[in-house]
């Protein structure tokens, strides 16, 4: 049976990407600064920082991995503006470290980064592989550099190093910091307190392409299963919502009065009124395409923010 070791795996995605590997026949390794709830009783885990470089040779020594997947990160392009400095360290110190890891150990294991689509140049036109990379704030540019040394490893060094640039993705369990699940949250509220209420929200009039949390990690596992290292692919939904559409669906699960508020604190201009994904590339190289669509996703989440409250 083959072992993957997930870094990061105590984070929104990791749980997914975990039962995505169960369910496929894998043994599952993980790892995290400290163990969050959820993770299945299958999954073996390790306490591990992957900033410091000595925890890391010695989990991968311990391990020996077929499959590492580094879901560690400041995932958040806010957060990076506020620690630019943390997200820099988190997202590229933290993969060399694994990298050197890897090389220390002359292990023969297959590694996957998580990028972003954030790394693109700015365009209201469907973004493929072929579109230009040219971050514009700290989180979109760690990715890039993080793809590079990628690049150089797998040169240098002959490791196997698989590159990723998902686009937004939602599900149960994110956080409610997040637009989606901040939306549904404060809806179900209003529709559990059974009266009229205010829902607070930003800008309503960017498009954004959003996938399933499954879709997304069912990509990872068939591009890490893939042969060619050297093939970055995109990961989305090809479909850009408004997220005043988005919110209208949501607010029509409620059977209250619902009132939307423009809060200036939340409210952000944005760079590009549309971020779609063209998914053409991994479809036509590895058959990969979404399965569940944002109405459904949100109906996930929403209800289960109704059950939990």
């Amino acid at each position: 049976m083959k072992k993957v070791l997930i870094f990061g795996i105590g984070g929104f995605v990791g749980r997914y990407l975990a039962r995505e590997f169960l369910d496929n026949g894998y043994s599952v390794c993980g790892s995290g600064i400290d163990k969050k709830e959820g993770l299945q009783e299958e999954v073996q885990y390790f306490e591990a920082d992957l900033m410091d470089s000595d925890e890391v040779a010695r989990l991968v020594a311990k391990v020996s991995p077929d499959i590492i997947i580094n879901l560690a990160a400041i995932s958040s392009v806010s957060a990076s503006w506020g620690t630019p400095q943390t997200t820099i360290s988190v997202n590229v110190i933290g993969g060399l470290n694994m990298l050197e890891a890897i090389r220390k150990c002359n292990l023969k294991a297959k590694v996957m980064f998580i990028g972003s689509s954030e790394e693109y140049e700015i365009s209201d036109k469907p973004i493929s592989e072929k579109t230009s990379l040219n971050a514009n704030n700290p989180y979109g540019i760690s990715k890039m550099a993080q793809e590079k040394f990628a690049e150089v490893y797998r040169e240098r060094y002959g490791i196997k190093i698989y590159c990723v640039r998902p686009f937004n993705h939602t599900g149960t369990g994110q956080r409610d910091s997040f637009v989606l699940p901040s939306f549904c949250k404060q809806v179900a509220e209003i529709e559990k307190s059974g009266k009229p209420g205010v829902i607070k929200v930003g800008n309503l009039a960017a498009k954004r392409d959003f996938s399933n949390v499954k879709d997304v990690v069912r990509a990872y596992r068939m591009i890490v299963e893939s042969d060619d290292c050297t093939k970055v692919f995109n990961v989305g939904s090809g479909k850009a919502y408004s997220l005043r559409e988005i919110l209208d669906y949501i607010v029509s699960l409620s059977s209250q009065q619902i009132t939307v508020e423009v809060d200036p604190e939340r409210f952000r201009p944005v760079d590009t009124s549309t971020i779609c994904c063209d998914y053409s590339y991994i479809k036509a190289e590895l058959g990969w395409e979404p399965e569940y669509s944002i109405f459904e996703t949100l109906k996930e989440l929403y209800y289960s923010y109704l059950i939990e409250l």
